[in-house]
């Protein structure tokens, strides 16, 4: 659930050319923050996938050994660990995996911050998901214009998210056949 701060409505938009300066710009505030406790940053997500329709909220991955170390100095930076279930444990492939999710301080720019470890299953399907779609353009542009359409009939973000969910997985059907053709595998 978002914040208060935050919006409570799914719109999706035309792919920014801005996306990647942002992100870059958010990878450097937090480099600035964990130091080497993330030795990895990706950018994942939707915002990461040149000509993808998306939301616009900037998903940072950060890569990490140990997830808990990042919580003090990331609330020490104003993120805002995210309560919920689904943003402490995801299932990626039939394997469950802990994460944790952080929403940016009051103020900033729209984000979430994936903390996952370096390794896990969750990391690999968030890199699957970008490179698959940078690779096929018919994927690409068949789920941007569902997310559209989702967003444009179910406005309310949770609702958007109880039906995207489900969709993502069958997407993920085709990703894990191209890795498999191609012999992807995470950077």
């Amino acid at each position: 659930m978002p914040f208060a701060d935050e919006r409570f409505d799914a719109v999706v938009v035309d792919y920014r050319a801005s996306w990647p300066d942002e992100f870059a710009a958010l990878a450097d505030q937090l480099r600035a923050v964990v130091g080497r406790l993330a030795p990895t940053i990706d950018h994942v997500g939707s915002t990461s996938v040149p000509g993808l329709a998306a939301k616009g909220c900037i998903d940072v991955q950060l890569r990490v050994a140990s997830l808990d170390e990042l919580v003090d100095p990331l609330t020490a930076a104003g993120y805002r660990l995210r309560p919920e279930v689904w943003n402490r444990v995801e299932v990626s492939t039939g394997v469950e995996s802990r994460k944790l999710v952080f929403a940016p301080a009051v103020g900033a720019r729209t984000c979430n911050v994936h903390v996952r470890l370096a390794g896990g299953a969750n990391a690999r399907y968030a890199l699957l998901f970008r490179d698959y779609l940078r690779a096929d353009e018919a994927a690409r542009a068949g789920w941007g214009a569902f997310k559209q359409r989702l967003a444009a009939s179910l406005p309310r973000l949770t609702d958007y998210g109880q039906i995207k969910a489900p969709a993502t997985a069958v997407l993920m059907t085709g990703a894990e056949r191209w890795a498999a053709q191609t012999g992807w595998s995470p950077s």
